[in-house]
């Protein structure tokens, strides 16, 4: 069986952010599975560094305005979309003042890591999977890249596995080189928890949870897992491996055959 829609939730996109090995794949992985006859969706952050004029976002009123609970505490979902320049890709941005219009990346003007990352991340895939059954559209393969991705695969096969959208999804990660170093904080799992995503599924992760720990994560409810960097974390490679995963190795110049083929493998390994 072949997939046919390929949902990619990124955590950066050019132009809209700088060029890194993370926002150059976000552009160009979507754009090399698109050119294969595949239907997708792009979602990413709305970072407060984008510029909102030049990128021409504008908002979709009949996507936002939904409230999601977050530790207890009402966030209001704004989506806004934009066209990539040059190309048939749209991208759908995941906003909110308090978690992206107001602040940076994942730093501060100081540099320093916000202490609430973790709950933007879970911000960011509630406010992506409810805008997708919004929108009414199946995805085959959800495609997570980058780190703000790494409550998806976990959400997909606990608290969405019941929704039609996603009943028949399977979940790639790709990993990068790019890491965090804090961690998220005490009341991390806490916001996670939702629905089936219960709190005794984080119990065998460690209290401190960060980036490694949010990675294997992702690698336990994943399908398949692409080496996407120069420098991954080699602990979370063996992670990958020991799991008997699918792994598609890292190179220069994938093409979209390999992406193809890849997402052929996980969604007819049913």
């Amino acid at each position: 069986m072949k997939a046919k829609k390929v949902l990619f939730i990124n955590q950066e996109i050019t132009p809209y952010v700088p060029e890194s090995e993370l926002s150059i794949l976000g552009r160009q992985v979507p754009q090399l599975v698109q050119e294969k006859g595949y239907e997708i969706r792009t979602f990413m952050p709305k970072w407060g560094t984008i510029n909102e004029r030049r990128g021409q976002l504008h908002e979709v009123i009949r996507l936002s305005r939904m409230m999601l609970i977050i530790d207890d505490t009402d966030h209001p979902l704004i989506i806004k979309v934009a066209s990539i320049p040059q190309t048939r890709i749209q991208v759908y941005f995941i906003d909110n003042d308090d978690y992206f219009t107001k602040r940076q990346m994942e730093v501060d003007e100081q540099g320093e890591e916000y202490p609430d990352n973790g709950e933007r991340a879970v911000f960011f895939a509630r406010g992506v999977l409810e805008t997708v059954k919004k929108l009414r559209w199946a995805p085959d393969i959800i495609h997570c890249q980058g780190w703000m991705s790494g409550v998806i695969p976990l959400y997909i096969k606990t608290a969405y596995h019941d929704e039609p959208s996603f009943a028949n999804t399977k979940v790639i990660t790709s990993l990068f080189s790019k890491e965090l170093h804090n961690d998220f904080g005490e009341n991390f799992k806490k916001c996670v928890e939702y629905r089936e995503a219960t709190l005794d599924l984080l119990e065998k992760y460690n209290e401190k949870f960060g980036f490694i720990e949010l990675g294997k994560l992702a690698i336990d409810y994943s399908d398949g897992i692409i080496n996407a960097g120069n420098e991954v974390n080699p602990e979370l490679l063996k992670y990958a491996s020991d799991k008997n995963l699918p792994i598609m190795p890292f190179k220069d110049g994938l093409t979209g055959d390999d992406y193809s083929d890849f997402y052929d493998i996980i969604y007819g390994n049913e």
